[in-house]
């Protein structure tokens, strides 16, 4: 299998394995959603993290796999190649990417997907697409530009240029950089901190956000109004609020 699901400390890491480069064929993807879906159903992972290898996080799509397709193959093939990675994004958890060295078009579109990004000293990010005469197709006209507005999001995709962490970091396309070493532990820690919280909270707070920035200010605070209230029938919110009361803040500790 090209994508492994392994589990500890409430953590689920779904993990790219397919050598030397991680690349993206359709087998990958399919696996990749069917594992994103796992992780999103099951009770003991309540936060994930999408990583590579130590040296390559993915450098894209199988280029020869696309070569041998023609339009009507890509029609075909286009809603699977997106709803593959939007079902990492779709997870209801916390996700963090772990990006070690190349993470660069299908790569980078699939540490898009994730809540928070991590990235290696040595890391390299971009939407090469381009080059080939083509756009990002599994969601990088879309994700990247809310993520990092427009205009900067078109000069990565125009030019195809890569980029190095401190200027991904700059950019805001991601949002730690650390040693390269250290990449996984400080995601898996990032995780397993956030797995110790409030799942259904977390559920809402993520919802909350994705789902306000897709529509107008108002609908946003029906959404969050509605998540607030309904966070009141929840045995966290009893917990967290009697923690705070006769214990101070931040000790609660959440079933």
């Amino acid at each position: 299998m090209t994508v492994h699901l392994e589990v500890s400390e409430g953590v689920g890491t779904l993990r790219l394995d397919r050598p030397p480069m991680n690349a993206l064929d359709i087998a990958t993807q399919d696996r990749l959603k069917e594992l994103a879906e796992e992780a999103a159903r099951r009770d003991d992972v309540r936060a994930v993290v999408v990583h590579g290898t130590e040296k390559v996080f993915a450098a894209g799509a199988d280029i020869k796999e696309m070569q041998a397709m023609d339009h009507a193959a890509m029609v075909a093939r286009a809603r699977a190649l997106q709803d593959s990675f939007s079902a990492v994004a779709r997870i209801p958890k916390p996700v963090v990417a772990a990006i070690t060295g190349y993470a660069l078009g299908g790569g980078c579109e699939l540490a898009l997907c994730a809540d928070y990004r991590i990235a290696a000293a040595n890391a390299k990010l971009g939407q090469p697409e381009i080059k080939l005469g083509l756009i990002p197709g599994a969601g990088g006209t879309q994700r990247l530009a809310r993520l990092i507005g427009p205009s900067k999001a078109k000069d990565l995709i125009f030019t195809g240029r890569v980029v190095g962490a401190d200027e991904a970091l700059a950019l805001g396309l991601v949002d730690r950089v650390v040693p390269a070493e250290e990449t996984y532990a400080r995601a898996h820690a990032w995780a397993a901190e956030l797995a110790r919280g409030p799942a259904i909270a977390l559920r809402a707070a993520k919802e909350a956000i994705d789902a306000g920035l897709e529509t107008d200010l108002e609908t946003g605070l029906t959404i969050e109004r509605n998540w607030f209230a309904g966070l009141f029938a929840t045995e966290d919110r009893e917990r967290g609020m009697r923690s705070f009361i006769e214990e101070g803040p931040g000790k609660a500790k959440f079933v």
